[in-house]
């Protein structure tokens, strides 16, 4: 669903955008020298400078050199994030201070292709079992690129994406196999001679890298370790993969762990435990050339046989070998999440701790990467990681139930609620438009069936009787206080001829107007909008409960949504805020950005596995705000604010306080959104500061214009750019994507990434027909029947304006926050229609209390003759 972006086609950007791609790193380094520079010249002029960058590494990435030198700030950090790490994240290089040392450690990367943690069993994998036991944990998301039309990830794209630490593919339909390498002699950089391989067809794969949209660069990690003096052995081909240096190399090549010999010498051992995928690989293929499913006995089978293979190298290997086992790729037509274990001596070295992995690129506990397995390796070996691997090591993280069995059985759960997720998800989805769509036809039948009840006479409406009516409208709308009107004295002219004309217009004398306070049917869609307008929020609070155990799983969270969302607006209409026009809608908002506001503060846990949330296995985003989430948090919290500035300016507080409050909690809310710790959100903040300030500047009574957004635009700008920044200027292991995407610029590949994500966004917006086709009923309800006259009465939206001003200012603010959400984001058509989601029922609920609280209105005139005046009669 269009929460995690999709993957990327096949060949699309490479070649559109590598003049692009240099252009723009050359000029922005140059752009970002000057701010960046600047930040670090406030320092007293006794700082030691820094020592001069040494040469590039021959791992690193090319880029342009900064030769200027700035002294380092007092009070600066001491750590890779001060003037050193700096100019070295610039330029690419290392210093000679910081040179790294030959490897050290041993690390056995056992890959077990397929591998879930629902295969483990105390009897038929007693090895695994007592890895379980004994070290850490967590599940693996495998993603990589997949075969074109699947999202699946393959063996052999497993191993590529270990190989360069970035998401890595295939050419073609299907999964080949991993390439038998080829024998041949290889001779070391200490003059002995070892059996070693050469992966044969290893530069069309590299070369088709930069066709996937992620210019992974094969032989990353096995180039790494053999150019600082390392040793490298690899067992199996999927493994010679992973080992393999840039030009497709293995120094020491067996196919089975009895060939390796003594594993003393070697500072990586690559093992490939290849019987599931092995079996997988002799299943009939599908439609798009992958193998279908194994059976149940079939994947026990082959699991025993790759467990023994493991206790045979295990018992082989130093007591003092790290081993980290994963596995590296699905063997199923569907994604999966995969077993990830961690034993043996850590980066301290003290042993792993029993309990869960973490790692900063997920921020969950028991939830890691592929690309974390690369990251992982170098960090063990102490080498540093050089910039194309994305990912970030593991890490001792939450505790685990004490027992090998109470883990496994939790860590199966997880997959099992994403397995359970994607089955929902679509339908679920369905279910949703499909109500929405319903429920608008239903809204409009209804507001029109009110308004045709009355049937009007020629009669005149006497002065004195508008003169009441004007005055009771005007007591009814003293709560809410109208935008000060002193800059436009054209509109109070206008509004005073209107009044002047409805004193002759024709109204019903015989028979009389529907009572909307009284009508059930009215009152029945007030409740149902605001329903409605919480299920957004309901679908994040329901990970609150397991519904993905209960037993029929698409019933079970479509109940937990609506007993959720019933609940809210129980708090809706439980409060003395039920008689105001915005009092529900304000308190659903409310809620739905305090809930979600809070869930980012505390590391996004609601979002995981929730129907429109994050999807661990597609592995899209792990924490901060989803865009789904932000468009949800940020129509939530404006609104809300329209609601709240209502109730403050209907208590006569000053127009000025209100707009100074609603903008200092907005601006909280922008901060947390985008701020690396908690929302890490780089798309949302310019949409949000725009949409916040169109309505703030509505609710301070003055107009928008043209001038005031782009203004507002370039400080949302410039403030994402400064978060950014910012994020940059920390260490590498705990940069997120918005630090991440300054390096990228530096780097020259941020056309790589919006290419890809400008893919994703059209992908979504042209493929997901029903978000599209909600979108615009949505707008079309909002535009044509609640805001639009006509003969029956006056629009439903104007009353609610009339009697809540405040409404209007909210409504266009989240409007235009979720417009351009559209177009900074890669999900494209998903974040309005969500926004719609929740700010159309909840206008649609003020404009019935609204239409409640005011007097009947009469209906337009009909066009023809005019009553015939006294002297004419």
């Amino acid at each position: 669903m269009p929460n995690a972006t999709p993957y990327p086609p096949q060949g699309r950007y490479a070649e559109r955008h590598h003049l692009g791609r240099r252009i723009a790193g050359t000029l922005v380094s140059a752009l970002l020298t000057v701010p960046l520079t600047t930040l670090l010249t406030t320092t007293p002029a006794t700082a030691t400078p820094p020592a001069p960058a040494a040469p590039l590494h021959a791992a690193a990435a090319p880029s342009t050199p900064i030769t200027s030198a700035h002294p380092a700030s007092a009070g600066t950090r001491t750590d890779n994030a001060t003037t050193p790490h700096l100019r070295s994240a610039i330029t690419g290089g290392t210093h000679a201070a910081d040179a790294p040392a030959a490897p050290r450690g041993r690390v056995a990367l056992i890959g077990v292709p397929g591998l879930e943690w629902s295969d483990l069993d105390r009897t038929r994998t007693p090895n695994l079992w007592r890895l379980v036991g004994e070290g850490a944990s967590a599940s693996l998301s495998t993603r990589a690129v997949p075969p074109p039309d699947r999202g699946t990830t393959c063996p052999t794209a497993g191993w590529l994406t270990v190989s360069a630490g970035q998401r890595a593919g295939t050419p073609g339909k299907g999964c080949p196999p991993p390439p038998i390498p080829q024998s041949n002699q290889q001779t070391g950089q200490d003059g002995q001679t070892a059996q070693g391989a050469t992966i044969p067809g290893w530069r069309a794969l590299a070369a088709h890298q930069s066709e996937t949209g992620y210019d992974a660069q094969l032989g990353t990690l096995g180039q790494l370790i053999t150019d600082n003096g390392g040793k490298v052995a690899a067992i199996g081909p999927g493994a010679a993969l992973a080992a393999a240096d840039k030009s497709g190399n293995i120094a020491k090549y067996a196919p089975t762990p009895d060939a390796l010999g003594d594993p003393t010498s070697y500072n990586l051992i690559v093992l490939e435990a290849a019987d599931l995928a092995n079996a997988w690989m002799q299943q009939p293929p599908d439609e798009y050339g992958v193998p279908t499913s194994l059976t149940p006995a079939a994947r026990q089978a082959a699991a025993t046989r790759a467990d023994q293979q493991i206790g045979t190298l295990v018992s082989r290997l130093p007591a003092d070998t790290t081993v980290l086992l994963a596995g590296v790729s699905d063997v199923t037509p569907n994604a999966h999440l995969h077993v990830a274990l961690a034993a043996g001596p850590g980066p301290d070295g003290s042993p792993y701790p029993h309990g869960y992995l973490t790692a900063t690129s997920t921020r969950q506990d028991a939830l890691v990467t592929i690309t974390d397995l690369t990251a992982t390796t170098i960090q063990l070996l102490g080498l540093p990681a050089p910039r194309q691997v994305v990912g970030r090591p593991w890490q001792p993280g939450g505790s685990a139930p004490a027992t090998a069995s109470g883990t496994v059985t939790e860590l199966a759960d997880g997959d099992l609620a994403s397995q359970v997720l994607r089955e929902v998800r679509g339908p679920f989805f369905t279910v949703l438009v499909t109500l929405q769509l319903l429920f608008y036809a239903l809204a409009a039948l209804a507001l029109r069936r009110r308004r045709s009840t009355t049937r009007p006479s020629p009669s005149r409406r006497p002065a004195a009787d508008t003169a009441a009516a004007t005055k009771n409208e005007r007591n009814a709308a003293t709560t809410a206080p109208a935008a000060p009107t002193a800059e436009h004295p054209e509109d109070t002219a206008k509004a005073a001829k209107r009044d002047e004309e409805s004193a002759t217009t024709t109204t019903p004398s015989t028979t009389p107007v529907e009572d909307a306070s009284t009508s059930k049917l009215l009152i029945s869609i007030q409740v149902v909008a605001v329903v409605s307008g919480a299920i957004a929020v309901s679908t994040f609070l329901a990970q609150l409960v397991p519904w993905w155990t209960l037993p029929v799983p698409m019933l079970s969270v479509i109940l937990t949504i609506l007993a959720i969302a019933g609940l809210i607006t129980a708090v809706a209409f439980g409060g003395p805020w039920r008689a105001h026009v915005l009092g529900p809608l304000a308190t659903v908002a409310a809620i739905t950005s305090l809930a979600l506001l809070l869930d980012v503060m505390t590391g996004s846990r609601l979002q995981v596995n929730a129907v429109t949330g994050y999807e661990p296995v597609t592995g899209g985003r792990f924490y901060g705000f989803s865009n789904i989430a932000f468009a949800v948090y940020a129509t939530g919290t404006v609104l809300g604010l329209a609601g709240v500035a209502q109730w403050l300016l209907g208590r006569g507080m000053s127009r000025a306080v209100v707009v100074t409050l609603c903008g200092l909690y907005g601006g909280f809310a922008v901060f947390a959104d985008g701020w690396p710790s908690w929302g890490a959100d780089f798309g949302g903040v310019p949409a949000f500061v725009v949409g916040l300030a169109v309505f703030l500047i509505l609710l301070s009574g003055k107009q928008v214009s043209l001038l005031r957004l782009l203004v507002v635009g370039l400080i949302g700008a410039v403030l994402v750019g400064a978060l950014s920044v910012f994020d940059w200027l920390r260490p590498d292991s705990q940069r997120t994507h918005l630090g991440n995407f300054v390096q990228q610029i530096i780097d020259g590949q941020a056309w790589t990434v919006i290419g890809r994500k400008f893919g994703a966004m059209i992908g979504v917006t042209v493929g997901n027909w029903s978000l599209t086709l909600l979108s615009l009923v949505a707008l079309a309800f909002l535009f044509l029947v609640l805001a639009r006259p006509s003969r029956w009465g006056a629009s439903a939206l104007g009353q609610a304006y009339k009697l809540a001003p405040t409404l209007r200012a909210g409504l266009f603010g989240a409007l235009t926050c979720a417009f351009i959400g559209f177009l900074m984001n890669d999900s494209g058509i998903a974040i309005p229609a969500m926004a719609l989601t929740v700010a159309v029922p909840l206008t649609l609920a003020a404009c019935v209390r609204a239409l409640q609280l005011a007097k009947p209105t009469p209906p337009a005139p009909q066009p023809g003759r005019a009553a015939p005046r006294r002297a004419e009669a």
